[in-house]
């Protein structure tokens, strides 16, 4: 199906807002949802806030693999209600992403989703340049034409970022057949943003079944676990030391526990494989890996600084489901931090890495 002007006005029209799996929408924004625009001050100085970690959908891209378009999540025709919320927390700028539903969508099918999705979203954030970026899609799972696709999205689009799943389809991103796609991110300096699907896999076992939605409170940030560590030891990071890659919900465990992989490394040398050229705590702090502040406490927070560092950690705020309250009074609450520090997390480091205006 060709894209068409009256195409691009109906995904225009039906823009949809959608979070991570999880029946519901957004909880009321809080103390300032019915005043002013909340304006983040740090010392004195007013700073720019930008939010990497926000959710979107097209439903006509979604149409066309026959995804139902009563996703779950907060559905929108324009741009008030999302607005309010951000003025209401303090947001200056969302990052829109879209989490992978096409990862199993035949070739053809794939890039004309892509493409549909692609450019909806540059004319959904060209209609609102202050307020919203957003991150390009790409059919991952046909590496050479993702590849093709980032470029066209950045080259031609304008994006500086690009969404990725935890998986693809089964297959870990940090298979050799994805270095094509990798190459490409690196060679054009655009931040990924990982988001996970979930550990699909373990729920025929019944591991994550009973209570506590575990597929998501336990499955999502286990995948990103899972997808880090594999990219630390299967020597992705290695090979693309240029990669930048923010990893949802902080990382998920690994940063809680990272010392264990370098432990296994001294502990058992001869089985862990090829050895990373780093120890894997070094991969956390050196760059390449970037985490967003879904943590959810300021100590939690305090902690993932200290395993990465302040300029490594972006504010993410999972919109339009309510599992933070306002993640600014989260990076301003947190301990330890000086003013430098803070900005950078509230949106001094989203803004360089997405091309976002000071």
């Amino acid at each position: 199906m060709p894209i068409t002007g009256d195409l691009l006005a109906t995904t225009m029209a039906g823009i949809a807002f959608i979070g991570c799996a999880m029946t519901g929408a957004a909880s009321a924004p809080g103390p300032h949802a019915h005043g002013r625009r909340r304006e983040v001050v740090v010392n004195g100085k007013r700073v720019k806030t930008v939010d990497v970690h926000a959710h979107c959908a097209v439903p006509a891209a979604m149409a066309l693999v026959d995804l139902p378009l009563e996703a779950p999540g907060l559905l929108m025709t324009d741009t008030g209600t999302r607005i309010q919320a951000m003025d209401a927390q303090g947001i200056d700028v969302e990052a829109l992403s879209i989490n992978p539903y096409w990862y199993r969508a035949e070739r053809d099918v794939a890039a004309q989703l892509i493409k549909v999705q692609n450019e909806t979203l540059v004319e959904f954030c060209g209609a609102n340049p202050e307020r919203f970026v957003a991150f390009a899609t790409a059919s991952l799972q046909y590496p050479d034409i993702a590849a093709e696709q980032v470029e066209y999205a950045v080259k031609k689009l304008g994006f500086r970022g690009v969404g990725v799943g935890g998986s693809v389809a089964g297959e870990e991103l940090a298979n050799p057949k994805f270095h094509p796609f990798w190459a490409k991110c690196e060679e054009l300096g655009v931040l990924v943003f990982m988001h996970p699907l979930g550990t699909r896999e373990l729920e025929p076992s019944g591991r994550l079944a009973g209570g506590g939605l575990l597929t998501n409170t336990i499955g999502n940030p286990l995948e990103t676990t899972i997808a880090l560590s594999h990219l630390i030891f299967e020597g992705t990071l290695d090979r693309f030391p240029g990669l930048k890659i923010c990893a949802a919900h902080g990382g998920g465990f690994l940063p809680s526990y990272a010392n264990r992989s370098d432990a296994v490394c001294r502990t058992f040398p001869n089985r862990v494989g090829p050895l990373p050229k780093k120890n894997p705590t070094a991969y956390l702090k050196d760059g390449q890996l970037y985490f967003d502040t879904i943590v959810f406490t300021p100590e939690a927070l305090r902690h993932l600084i200290a395993e990465t560092g302040p300029g490594l950690v972006m504010m993410g705020t999972d919109y339009p489901f309510p599992w933070t309250s306002t993640e600014v009074d989260l990076v301003l609450g947190t301990p330890g931090l000086n003013d430098d520090e803070r900005i950078a997390i509230l949106g001094g480091t989203a803004a360089r890495l997405l091309g976002i205006a000071s």
